[in-house]
């Protein structure tokens, strides 16, 4: 059988804004690019009667058997949308609860293979991906996009390349209890600033969910207010829940300087040099 090989690229939150929240749910706007990391999805049909699904890889501890990807071959296997079975070896290189949306991208970039092979439409794909996992449906594509508090979703262009040092402590956060904690909210600040993104919400931008984060784990301030002393990064903010933070550089050449120090000063943790797409 072929085998088809996907790149399932890393997300990362530039800015994250809670606007407000129901019994139910956080209502967020975000600034969402891809960057130059990602796992790798093996993908082959399958004579056997069930389809089959291994991690490997250095992040592949702990994975439940009930994961997004076997959650998605269920609602694809419900609907009998898919007419073969099929063998998917995933190949972990995103750390998982680093707030990257490993599992989500996954799963997304799956439906986006399913989709091009015209096995699913488009509202199935939209479908699929709303029930698996709310920022399922940012990976569809790999382009940069502002998820607006009302769910809708815009793709935009020109946004700075920028060189990253993702800096991750071994331990991964709890996105329900972050959110639970949650007590900052922010105006919304993409209807304001169509023409002046790069300034005033990535420069100047936040994340909202880094006082609870850093509530619930206080190692995650004491890293981030270590950052925020270099000179060279433009900024550092946490992306999504955490547990990574990320520095942002104009150049290559500084976020090398940058793993040098912190690689030494912040041995319990992984450092991961790469670039937004």
């Amino acid at each position: 059988m072929r085998t088809y090989k996907i790149n399932s690229r890393a997300k990362i939150n530039l800015n994250l804004n809670v606007i407000g929240k129901s019994k139910k749910y956080h209502y967020i706007e975000s600034l969402v690019c891809f960057i130059n990391l990602s796992d790798k999805i093996y993908i082959s049909k399958s004579n056997s009667k069930y389809h089959k699904v291994k991690f490997k890889g250095k992040f592949s501890k702990n994975i439940s058997k009930k994961n997004t990807i076997t959650k998605l071959f269920s609602l694809l296997d419900k609907d009998n949308a898919l007419k073969k079975k099929y063998k998917i070896v995933i190949k972990k290189e995103i750390p998982s609860q680093s707030g990257m949306g490993g599992g989500s991208m996954n799963a997304a970039n799956l439906l986006s293979y399913f989709y091009k092979k015209k096995l699913i439409n488009m509202k199935q794909l939209k479908k699929y991906s709303l029930k698996i996992g709310s920022d399922v449906i940012l990976g569809l594509n790999s382009r940069p996009k502002i998820l607006y508090k009302d769910g809708s979703i815009k793709e935009i262009a020109n946004i700075k390349k920028y060189h990253i040092l993702i800096i991750k402590p071994f331990f991964g956060c709890s996105t329900k209890k972050i959110y639970s904690l949650n007590k900052t909210f922010s105006k919304s600040e993409f209807n304001k600033t169509k023409k002046n993104i790069v300034k005033n919400v990535i420069i100047k931008g936040k994340n909202d969910l880094e006082k609870s984060a850093f509530k619930l784990y206080p190692a995650l301030k004491k890293i981030k207010n270590l950052l925020d002393k270099n000179k060279e990064a433009n900024f550092v903010r946490m992306t999504g829940s955490g547990s990574a933070i990320i520095m942002y550089f104009n150049s290559n050449k500084f976020a090398k300087n940058a793993l040098k120090i912190y690689k030494r000063k912040l041995n319990n943790c992984l450092c991961i040099i790469t670039k937004i797409i």
